[in-house]
């Protein structure tokens, strides 16, 4: 079957608009006869503004409805950050294509242009993640950390109006708004480890579309997609959800005519008993999601519990 209009789906948001649009540019120039259209669709994610994922349901809510029109077709493709998607999908479902990935390490933007480390005694931090409130309590116990959500233009809003001393943002949200001037310091991996997917598009569709399925194809970048699928693997053995925080980052080393992939991934503890679980694995990529899968259990048996939801 095939078809000379698609649809996209997407979140309503700046930067998930700014996502969607980059799809379509893409596919445009691949198939310059084919008309594609975006649909914004409302999730519940979007809707509740006010608590933390980790409250509220994780992650998966900033995709359930998108999904939901996948299957009833009003959709044929869905877009989403890879970091919001779940470790596990509705059957019929998958993610056909993951796009080359951008800079995925975490910034703050901060007033008076303060780096973390120069920031005040008692300086307000501001988060909703679970992943950057325990690694930023790891750096300074002084920081006093709140809660934050909204999109990126909100979130800096709050910030200018005095809520806060800093922010912490995704590099990838922050330059592709086009406000890479107003960052303060981009946080190395060593300091913070990344979420799962973090700064990876992904492109969801519906397992049985063949002409969908064959026309993205081109959109996959081949080692993102690895490293992606590889952070999930972790994740999956984690348990999936938002309550509890961690962090899985791959990236792939070429070295000597060598090429290999190297793993680093934490668990922590948010009642504070223990603080944070740090692992890698290095190894060949054809084993990378075994790797993974296998730094997760070691984390879990180290301090970890089998049962937990994890963000």
């Amino acid at each position: 079957m095939t078809k000379n209009k698609i649809i996209i789906g997407t979140r309503g948001s700046k930067l998930a608009l700014w996502q969607a649009n980059w799809i379509k540019d893409k596919l445009e120039r691949l198939y310059p006869d084919l008309v594609i259209e975006i649909e914004k669709i409302k999730t519940t994610g979007d809707k509740i503004t006010d608590a933390p994922l980790s409250r509220i349901g994780g992650k998966g809510l900033f995709v359930k409805e998108i999904e939901e029109a996948l299957f009833k077709s009003r959709i044929d493709i869905a877009v989403h950050s890879m970091k919001d998607v779940p470790a596990e999908l509705p059957e019929g479902l998958h993610i056909a294509a993951i796009c080359e990935r951008e800079n995925p390490r975490d910034a703050i933007i901060s007033n008076n242009n303060k780096s973390l480390q120069e920031l005040p005694d008692g300086a307000v931090l501001g988060t909703s993640s679970l992943r950057r409130t325990v690694q930023l309590k790891a750096i300074r116990t002084d920081f006093n950390i709140k809660p934050l959500r909204g999109n990126v233009d909100t979130r800096i809003k709050k910030l200018k109006n005095g809520d806060f001393d800093a922010i912490i943002l995704a590099m990838a949200g922050i330059k592709r708004m086009g406000l890479e001037n107003l960052i303060t310091e981009v946080i190395s991996e060593d300091t913070m480890i990344p979420a799962i997917g973090q700064g990876a598009i992904g492109i969801e569709t519906r397992v049985d579309d063949e002409f969908i399925n064959e026309i993205i194809k081109p959109l996959n970048h081949e080692d993102t997609a690895i490293c992606v699928r590889a952070e999930r693997a972790f994740l999956s053995i984690m348990g999936g959800g938002c309550q509890v925080p961690l962090a899985c980052h791959a990236k792939i080393l070429k070295q000597n005519n060598k090429t290999t992939i190297n793993i680093e991934g934490i668990l922590g503890d948010p009642d504070g008993k223990w603080s944070i679980i740090r692992g890698s694995r290095n190894g060949s990529l054809s084993q990378a999601n075994i790797l993974a899968e296998d730094l997760a259990r070691e984390l879990l048996d180290k301090g970890g519990n089998p049962n937990l939801l994890v963000e």
